[in-house]
């Protein structure tokens, strides 16, 4: 059974905890309820099915039920909290108390790097600008934000890049972009992502009235949908999106950096069919 600090889900652990006893010899649910105090017999095995969930004093009676002591005990803990958080500010912190214990021992599973190249858009931006600057300093790559970042920042954003392998250093101030894209986990990413959405539709905001229709270019339409039609325009933004970065590929004398922000969302609540009878 793989570490307790591989796993983001609280319910696949104990179903692994209990897929490998019964595996190793006779164990059944009532007996795991048993152990964990429980006088259902089938009411852990409704947990791992989702239909049920854990208060803090059943997590704590499960959790020495599966023998776990130490940081093993506080990791099934924050599994817990993470399941119930809502808030996204609650889950990237429960995410980075579990990525700290995995770290302290030995073992990698929640990704930060996923959470700090998305926490800003100096990230991405210097990412793409600093391959079109080969040999700039960190000074004249801030120069050309149209946003302000700091030299020192660059300098920092630059290390961190490369660390992270989402650029190559191909010579004193010289960087080339690797083909990795940003990987995290399912629990993290969508986090991280909707931060950078927030602070990209900020800058959107001030660019309509920062720069001439010339150097930038918005346009919408407020209509009406159902389920289907939002899920066939949903994939035909998602195709127009790889068709633009398709056109960008084809060019190598890039000397600019752009954001397209694709925004498609409800104006207004869904509208109840009401009957003529």
């Amino acid at each position: 059974m793989k570490p307790i600090t591989e796993y983001k889900d609280y319910r696949k652990y104990m179903q692994d905890f209990y897929d490998e006893r019964k595996r190793t010899g006779a164990f059944s649910w009532r007996e795991f309820s048993k152990l964990a105090g429980f006088t259902s017999p089938t009411y852990l095995k409704l947990v791992c099915e989702g239909k049920s969930g854990l208060s803090k004093v059943k997590m704590l009676q499960v959790s020495k039920a599966m023998g776990l002591t130490g940081y093993e005990e506080e990791y099934f803990s924050l599994l817990v909290v993470l399941a119930k958080a809502t808030k996204d500010a609650d889950k990237k912190a429960t995410l980075l108390k579990m990525e700290k214990i995995a770290l302290e021992h030995k073992v990698r599973v929640v990704d930060s790097e996923t959470f700090q190249y998305y926490e800003s858009w100096k990230y991405p931006v210097i990412r793409e600008l600093a391959p079109m600057m080969p040999g700039a300093q960190p000074r004249k790559l801030a120069e050309e934000c149209k946003e302000y970042v700091s030299a020192e920042e660059v300098r920092d954003i630059l290390a961190f890049l490369v660390k992270a392998g989402f650029l190559k250093k191909d010579g004193e101030k010289v960087f080339s972009q690797t083909e990795r894209t940003v990987i995290g986990s399912p629990e993290a990413l969508p986090i991280a992502i909707r931060a950078m959405h927030k602070e990209m539709g900020n800058m959107a905001v001030r660019a309509v009235d920062r720069y001439v229709q010339g150097e930038r270019f918005f346009n919408g339409v407020t209509l009406g949908v159902n389920e289907e039609a939002y899920g066939r325009i949903v994939d035909e933004i998602t195709a127009c999106c790889k068709r633009v970065v398709s056109i960008a590929d084809e060019y190598k004398n890039l000397n600019q950096v752009y954001r397209i922000n694709f925004q498609f969302f409800p104006c207004t609540n869904k509208v109840k069919e009401e009957s003529n009878a």
